[in-house]
């Protein structure tokens, strides 16, 4: 599929929604926010204002945020962006060394999890933020990851993720987050080799490339998918009409990956 055409379905991204049968359709946003630090120059709180923005114009039901404020008064931080985008802060943040999970009113949080991977020694810890939403009755576990810069830890850290996908509970889930490399590096492949799908390549829609910003080149985040979730497209949410190109690199390192999915019903009670 060609670029172009690949840009031609960016009107195309279904709306949140219940179908009859009983499914849902959930949009998933991931976010390497930086922080929220602005930039030289900018007013107090304009990156948070411009995150904010791209937020609502995705209007996704789950946001994964990576770089989430870690320091003086991060939950502060955290719970304007909650308000300024119309969220709710589920999970994570200095406890998970920067990954986070924020949901809308729409998914019922049944429980999360604070998660710090083993430590390399000489590297910035890292950690995952993790839950279980469920929208109606059907019940989605969410990761919010970083991986760093280290190939060797992101290999291993890797491993660890699909140990706590595992340890979720739950039917079908959703890892988010920066990777840190390429589809063709090790722990991306680690992830996508056996029980995860990759959903860009699943089914394409929006941008590919997420990273530098100003003239991206490489994917280096995505989202990923258990088997039986249905993926409706997924891509980087550039050319969207209500997404401004500048608050996309206010406040970021990477662009974001939005994802609209559709979750099976429960399955009936036996007997």
């Amino acid at each position: 599929m060609t670029f172009a055409a690949v840009r031609s379905q960016q009107h195309d991204l279904p709306a949140s929604r219940r179908e009859p049968d009983g499914s849902v359709v959930v949009r998933v946003l991931s976010y390497n926010v930086r922080s929220l630090r602005d930039a030289p120059g900018q007013p107090s709180g304009a990156a948070c204002r411009a995150v904010a923005r791209v937020i609502r114009a995705t209007a996704p039901d789950v946001v994964c945020v990576q770089e989430a404020p870690r320091f003086f008064r991060w939950r502060k931080a955290l719970a304007r962006l909650a308000r300024e985008a119309g969220l709710v802060h589920v999970t994570g943040g200095a406890t998970t060394a920067g990954p986070a999970i924020f949901s809308t009113l729409r998914a019922h949080v049944e429980r999360t999890e604070e998660i710090l991977l083993p430590r390399t020694p000489g590297v910035r810890r890292r950690g995952v933020a993790a839950a279980v939403l469920r929208f109606g009755d059907v019940r989605l576990g969410v990761l919010s990851c970083h991986l760093g810069p280290d190939a060797a830890e992101r290999h291993t850290h890797a491993g660890a993720l699909l140990s706590r996908l595992g340890g979720l509970d739950a039917p079908h889930a959703v890892l988010a987050g920066s990777l840190g490399e390429a589809p063709d590096g090790r722990a991306f492949r680690r992830l996508t080799d056996d029980r995860l799908r990759d959903a860009w390549a699943e089914r394409p829609w929006g941008g590919e490339h997420t990273a530098p910003p100003a003239g991206p080149r490489e994917r280096v985040d995505a989202v990923l998918t258990t088997g039986g979730v249905e993926v409706l497209g997924c891509g980087v949410p550039a050319e969207l009409p209500a997404v401004r190109p500048a608050d996309l690199r206010a406040a970021a390192d990477h662009l974001p990956v939005l994802a609209a999915l559709r979750l099976p019903p429960p399955a009936p009670p036996k007997g």
